[in-house]
């Protein structure tokens, strides 16, 4: 292996970058008119966020803000799969974010399978939530990661470690 380049395919987010946004949502939401008074609450855990306000109409105000915010900080949308808007008490309504962190099994072996396919000479190797690509080019690697910044995958993807 001596003497080839090698980078990692992961899916993370800066959770310090999450933090500031959701801080910077719940100040817009309190200063906003046709929010100010929804009593919104953007609770966050640790692989979890759940907003709770008064209404639909609120829940998808808040929802907006939140995204935007989310773009303006770097952060892709992806991270957050929406669950479905349910009834809280007193008539409110919740909705849950789970946070998308790391490559499942299953996207490890896609992903590795698409680059093996697309790049003979290439060698993905699937460690844990990460996959290390490895070949004895960079001109190849830079090609794998332009390659897959063109796919419209379901998760983030970064491309860290890049050793020349």
């Amino acid at each position: 292996m001596a003497g080839d380049s090698t980078f990692d395919i992961v899916s993370d987010f800066d959770e310090q970058e999450l933090v500031n946004a959701l801080d910077q949502t719940r100040r817009e939401v309190t200063t906003r008119f046709d929010l100010k008074d929804t009593k919104t609450e953007i609770v966050h855990d640790k692989d979890s966020l759940t907003i709770t306000t008064a209404s639909d109409i609120a829940l998808k105000g808040v929802r907006d803000i939140l995204e935007s915010k989310l773009v303006k900080r770097g952060l892709s949308l992806k991270i957050l799969k929406p669950d479905k808007v349910e009834e809280a008490a007193g008539g409110r309504v919740r909705q849950k974010f789970t946070l998308q962190r790391g490559l499942s099994t299953e996207q490890a072996k896609e992903i590795s399978k698409q680059v093996r396919d697309t790049f003979p000479k290439v060698k993905p190797s699937i460690q844990g939530d990460a996959v290390r690509v490895a070949a004895k080019s960079r001109d190849e690697l830079q090609a794998v990661i332009t390659f897959l910044k063109g796919l419209d995958y379901p998760v983030p993807l970064q491309f860290e470690n890049y050793r020349g």
